[in-house]
């Protein structure tokens, strides 16, 4: 009848928070006293709640019991299921007070913010890189260690990141994405289509120190360094 009237007679001396179960109570103080009850004994992993814990044991298990009607994804948590469900809706509940970014989840919201602080959680303890993700240093590790784990099926090109050998496969296939609306250039990647429109717009961004020749590209700048030693 508690639940009825609203009634939530066991509260904690530490915080506001207000339950109908003792047990209820008894659980929510192991977040001030940082106890675990429950561990995994395949992993380190510990947590509160016993049905954190089961949820945790479909990641050693591989069951995926949630499913996307809309396309082939599969999770664990009902919870994850309903923010994947965000990219078919377009939704996106967070957005950013200080630029037009929006986004599905407040993790990403507080990844975003940190453009904005400029703070880079994420260091490198072998040369001076930081950034704000963990997935971000995870991968500039692997340019310390020369870990490559994408590599091209049709010759021997390997690489760090997935979208580098995505990009790299449209050598074999002659896939160019990138178009000029002036002529008839295309090309692989966009960073290529920007450098050719400065053919069209006349813009020359780098310029030798020495004499007036400026040109397009840093590369053919330093080429042009050359001829004055």
């Amino acid at each position: 009848m508690k639940i009825h009237t609203g009634e939530k007679p066991f509260l904690c001396h530490i915080c506001k928070y207000q339950c109908i179960r003792k047990s209820n109570l008894q659980r929510h103080m192991n977040i001030h006293t940082g106890e675990k009850p429950f561990s995994c004994h395949i992993c380190k992993y510990q947590c509160i709640h016993k049905s954190s814990l089961q949820t945790h044991m479909k990641m050693h298990t591989g069951e995926k019991s949630f499913s996307c009607h809309i396309c082939k994804y599969q999770c664990i948590q009902k919870s994850i299921l309903q923010t994947h469900m965000k990219i078919h809706t377009g939704e996106k509940p967070f957005s950013c007070n200080i630029c037009e970014y929006k986004c599905i989840t407040k993790s990403d919201l507080q990844r975003h913010m940190k453009i904005h602080t400029g703070e880079k959680p994420f260091s490198c303890h072998i040369c001076k890189y930081q950034c704000i993700r963990k997935s971000n240093l995870q991968r500039h590790m692997k340019i310390h260690t020369g870990e490559k784990p994408f590599s091209c099926h049709i010759c021997k090109y390997q690489c760090i990141r997935k979208s580098n050998l995505q990009r790299h496969m449209k050598i074999h296939t002659g896939e160019k994405p990138f178009s000029c609306h002036i002529c008839k250039y295309q090309c692989i990647h966009k960073s290529n289509l920007q450098t050719h429109m400065k053919i069209h717009t006349g813009e020359k961004p780098f310029s030798c120190n020495i004499c007036k020749y400026k040109s397009i590209t840093k590369i053919s700048l330093q080429t042009h360094v050359k001829t004055h030693n």
